[in-house]
């Protein structure tokens, strides 16, 4: 096997000292990615998880960094190759940038590969759930696969030959493929030719006659392997090897005022396809010869090469979720509603709940169904709603919310929906809603030019005796059925009609021509978030130097936003308590003398993924919070619209303030960073689990 791998040294952290005013007061975000996905990793590792699961959070890791290649590398990439290269916010060249991450991604994902064949594989075999050789299969059912490759696959595949009059043919991304070399037995010649799994098909074939409850499959380039004299009949198949290329799927859509903005990007979509290729994944025994051909040929370099032990494409370990083993899976639960939401057995009047003070959801532990949906669909046909207001982001291919939007406006309401159709990878998705909610009547509108609409907010005007009154919802995640039984998210939903003005204000922003920037009880990306939360760090700095009481608490899912954590250096020095729960991406450095001393990062990962976004400021004893759908990013804080929401009622803040309580309490089973940008698990007691069991019983989270 042609070594694919070039040793690189670790980067070390500066000393303390010499952090202040240094670049290297930040950890590197791409590096600090890869420490997330490896936190993902140790999951898929943990004997005491069920094993299903541990097999989903392999299928998850594998996701997650064919999208690390496909926007953050390619990115990178992109800027080398146009001259336009920067140095990283702690410092590193983008050449040395790659250099690590292309290292460190490649022992990953050997490691991912590893975990599986070594640990999670051998386990689901003993458990009843086997991956199988051909070799593996009795004489029977290989006679029967013979006939189901025959008629279910043999018809669907395509050889390519490469050769003069054949040149090397187009890799989609993320295809799994062969790599067959044949031999021409009159002449000798030998050639490639390149056959492509199909994925209409699923990539585990199931195989009968195990034991009795058993479940046994064998991986469908297996089967073509065998079969693969049929497609070429006549010559001699010598090998063929696995591979699979990753492509820049990056969207630059040119935004011209003067063109329709849903053809510019179903123009940019179909190019997509056709991105430069940014990572070349090989069996690990690749012949060198064929390697050489498919670097030569896709115009990759040996460091674009990862060889992978065992399977390659593991994200395909999702299709074992739908084995039916419930005891190798996390016990089901049913959401709760809210016991605001509920009238003796009946549903509440959302509308007549929220004139009696706001409500704040907790997905998935509070159902979403009988919340966000149940306050639209309520919209949709109560007759004295006259319009109805909604961003959508994502949404699910059945999506209960755009069928309440549809139903209101076919009943006369007036309905306006900011679709963002630039969604990563929701893209074509997002299209077909905008044409759908168009023909039934909606306005739709994309937004505002250069800026992605990432807001989750809803608002609701209905005729009462006293005049108009605005319900609004703005929540942390997306108007998404599926992804809020899997993601865990706030809502907040109010009648304050300071609220209402405001969001009646941004939709006007979003739908016509506003130079609006200040709002009541909002803070709007690009103009006023991270200038808000900056502020609002340094009034708790001042509070701590006159000796009131200060602290800060921000649950986030990336922290890397220069001016933020320079922000959160200074209180630090001040004397404030810094607790930070970050699930991803982390480019502050905790715990460096002189500078951040009192600041704790920690990350909870687990069968939720954690994606609310909350800030809490002490604020000399008047304690402040916000809730919203911004990270703390450069791309959240400068290139979408973003909003927080200051929570005003009592009983919502001190809900918020017992949910991070428990977070950051010293049991809670998490990683903790240290100064050197390592992660350390610590804590015995599943946060999630916990949570769960108090929404069954109704328990206040504290």
């Amino acid at each position: 096997m042609t070594d694919v791998t070039a040793a690189v040294p670790a980067l070390k952290a500066p000393a303390a000292e010499t952090m202040a005013g240094s670049p290297r007061r930040f950890l590197n975000r791409e590096l600090s990615w890869l420490e997330f996905n490896q936190r993902v990793l140790a999951l898929s590792q943990d004997p005491s998880s069920p094993l299903l699961e541990r097999t989903k959070f392999l299928a998850i890791f594998a996701t997650n960094l064919d999208e690390f290649f496909m926007v953050r590398v390619a990115g990178l990439i992109r800027r080398l190759e146009t001259g336009l290269g920067l140095r990283s916010a702690d410092g590193l060249g983008t050449r040395q940038q790659l250099e690590i991450i292309r290292h460190k991604a490649r022992d990953l994902a050997q490691e991912h590969a590893r975990t599986f064949l070594d640990e999670v594989r051998p386990a689901l075999a003993e458990a009843g759930i086997e991956i199988l050789t051909w070799a593996d299969l009795p004489a029977v059912e290989q006679l029967r696969l013979h006939g189901w490759f025959r008629d279910r696959v043999f018809p669907v595949l395509t050889p390519l030959a490469v050769d003069p009059a054949h040149p090397f043919p187009y890799i989609s991304g993320l295809s799994l493929n062969l790599a067959v070399l044949v031999r021409d037995p009159q002449t000798g010649v030998e050639r490639f030719a390149r056959v492509k799994v199909p994925d209409n098909v699923g990539r585990f074939v199931e195989v009968r006659g195990g034991p009795t409850g058993s479940a046994r499959y064998l991986p469908l380039e297996q089967l073509i392997g065998v079969h693969l004299q049929q497609l070429f009949p006549g010559l001699e198949v010598l090998a063929h090897h696995e591979f699979r290329v990753t492509r820049n799927a990056d969207l630059e859509v040119e935004e011209d005022r003067d063109e329709d903005l849903l053809q510019a990007l179903e123009r940019e979509l179909s190019r997509r396809r056709f991105g430069p290729v940014v990572r070349l994944e090989v069996g690990e025994h690749m012949d060198p010869h064929v390697l050489d051909l498919l670097v030569r040929e896709l115009d990759v370099t040996l460091d674009d090469v990862v060889a992978v032990p065992g399977l390659l494409a593991l994200s395909s370990l999702h299709e074992l979720s739908a084995v039916d083993r419930p005891e190798l899976k996390d016990d089901p639960f049913v959401p709760a509603t809210h016991p605001r939401l509920v009238d003796g057995e009946q549903p509440a009047d959302m509308f007549a709940a929220l004139r009696e003070g706001d409500i704040l959801v907790h997905h998935p532990y509070d159902s979403f169904s009988t919340s966000v949906q149940r306050f639209l669909e309520q919209a949709a046909a109560d007759p004295l709603v006259l319009a109805i207001k909604q961003t959508l982001y994502r949404t699910s291919g059945d999506s209960p919310i755009v069928d309440a939007l549809i139903d209101a406006a076919e009943a006369g309401k007036q309905v306006v929906v900011v679709i963002e159709i630039t969604a990563r990878f929701d893209e074509q998705a997002n299209i077909r809603w905008a044409r759908k909610l168009e023909r039934a009547g909606c306005h739709v509108v994309y937004g505002l030019l250069g800026l992605k609409t990432h807001c989750k907010a809803a608002l609701v005007v209905r005729q009462e005796s006293g005049g108009l009154r605005r319900y609004c919802h703005l929540g942390t995640g997306n108007y998404h059925p599926r992804t809020a039984r899997l993601y865990e998210d706030l809502g907040l939903f109010s009648a304050d009609q300071e609220l209402g003005a405001d969001l009646t204000d941004l939709f006007n922003a979003l739908t016509g021509y506003s130079n609006q920037t200040e709002y009541r009880d909002l803070l709007v990306a690009p103009h006023s978030v991270r200038s808000g939360l900056i502020d609002q760090i340094r009034r708790e700095a001042e509070h701590a130097r006159a000796g009131r009481p200060a602290g800060i608490r921000i649950k986030a899912n990336s922290v890397v936003d220069e001016e933020i954590i320079d922000a959160l250096y200074d209180a630090s020095q001040a004397g404030v308590p810094i607790e930070v729960v970050v699930r991803g991406i982390c480019a502050l450095r905790p715990g460096a003398p002189g500078l951040s001393e009192t600041i704790r990062v920690r990350s909870i990962l687990g069968r939720f993924l954690e994606h609310s976004r909350v800030m809490s400021f002490e604020n000399g004893g008047e304690p402040e919070f916000w809730l919203g759908s911004a990270d703390l990013m450069h791309r959240n804080l400068d290139r979408r619209v973003e909003t927080l929401v200051r929570v005003k009622d009592a009983a919502v803040k001190e809900r918020l303030s017992a949910m991070l309580d428990r977070l950051i309490a010293d049991d809670v089973r998490r990683w903790d960073l240290d100064v050197d940008g390592n992660w350390h698990q610590a804590g015995t007691v599943d946060v999630q689990t916990q949570l769960l069991l108090n929404a069954r019983e109704q328990v206040p989270v504290a």
